[in-house]
């Protein structure tokens, strides 16, 4: 099978890899289409902070793809030819490492209900969960996108984002984008987004009250007259120190503000001097499935603010699809893995 391996820093390959086994409570799958992520999957290819210090080079990179199941392990209960399963990818193979492996042609999903059921060793990991099923009316070219609105609307209930509450989204990526379509969906109002010049109008097809331009002149004086008493939550999807420190300004006294990006991982500090919560709990993607797929099947989450299906990457043009991101011509280009689907 062909995947996309991080050779080194800044080095990505197509290699030909031998297809992993799979075991009783796993099924072998045809992995069909992935998203890049401009933040883990850009942080990983460069060797950025945090995962520089986990990762394990050569590495099969890719997180967000979705799979279609072609054979079962004998346990196997819960998945069935065809089906079609969020977040898979392979495992080590063929002395290549793994984060996630989802950019190859072939990967393993977990039949982790029943593995539950059946107290199998290994049942309660629950990075497993992320294995769920898609019903037959999802796109297989949407699917990868759960994967970006279950985290990111995860991370925004567990803040706390309720409705009537004011919500400053710091970021025009994919991440930011989707923080801003789950806050208009959560009732919040006003939802300011504060990003890319090039993502004016995306913004406002996110579901954007209000769109800046970060780079425009006295910028921050114009968010913050928005609501001038500041906002309820402030989310910075980049992670970089002068982000979090003007959306400490436009927090609200006794609001919370949560670094969600890893641009400047482990070197921002929280300025002192007002009252206010820290988020810092993260996410459980599959948590939020379910929720993620009744604002899809309403019409509430448009793929079209994240994804050109006109324009897809085969994989073995991946470092084309990185270089888009990069230069923020697209938002989440879209790969096909295998030869075929």
């Amino acid at each position: 099978m062909k995947a996309a391996v991080v050779e080194e820093a800044g080095r990505l390959s197509i290699r030909e890899l031998p297809e992993p086994s799979f075991g009783e409570y796993q099924a072998r799958c045809r992995l069909l289409y992935g998203t890049v992520c401009a933040g883990t999957d850009g942080h990983l290819l460069r060797g950025d902070p945090p995962f520089c210090y986990w990762t394990k080079r050569p590495f099969v990179i890719g997180h967000e793809s979705v799979d279609q199941v072609v054979e079962t392990g004998r346990r196997v209960r819960y998945l069935k030819p065809g089906d079609l399963v969020t977040r898979v990818g392979t495992p080590a193979v063929g002395g290549v490492h793994s984060t996630w492996g989802g950019f190859a042609e072939v990967g393993l999903a977990t039949d982790w209900r029943a593995m539950e059921e059946d107290q199998a060793p290994g049942w309660d990991d629950p990075s497993l969960r992320v294995q769920q099923v898609l019903p037959p009316d999802v796109d297989p070219m949407v699917a990868p996108l759960f994967i970006t609105w279950r985290e990111t609307l995860s991370y925004l209930t567990r803040m706390g984002v309720s409705p009537h509450r004011s919500v400053l989204v710091i970021g025009s990526g994919g991440n930011g984008l989707a923080f801003v379509s789950h806050a208009r969906n959560l009732g919040a109002s006003p939802v300011v987004l504060v990003g890319s010049s090039q993502r004016m109008e995306t913004g406002r097809q996110a579901g954007a009250t209000v769109v800046f331009d970060y780079r425009a002149p006295k910028v921050w004086d114009q968010v913050r007259s928005v609501v001038p008493d500041g906002f309820d939550f402030v989310v910075d999807a980049v992670g970089k120190a002068s982000n979090v420190a003007e959306g400490q300004r436009c927090l609200k006294p006794g609001g919370t503000i949560g670094i969600y990006g890893l641009d400047e991982c482990g070197t921002i500090t929280l300025a002192p001097g007002r009252t206010f919560t820290y988020y810092g709990g993260g996410y459980d993607e599959a948590e939020t499935h379910e929720a993620v797929l009744a604002f899809y099947r309403a019409g509430r989450l448009d793929p079209g603010v994240w994804i050109d299906r006109r324009e897809i990457f085969p994989l073995t043009d991946l470092a084309a699809a990185f270089e888009a991101v990069r230069s923020r011509r697209l938002v989440k280009p879209l790969v096909r893995l295998a030869a075929t689907s």
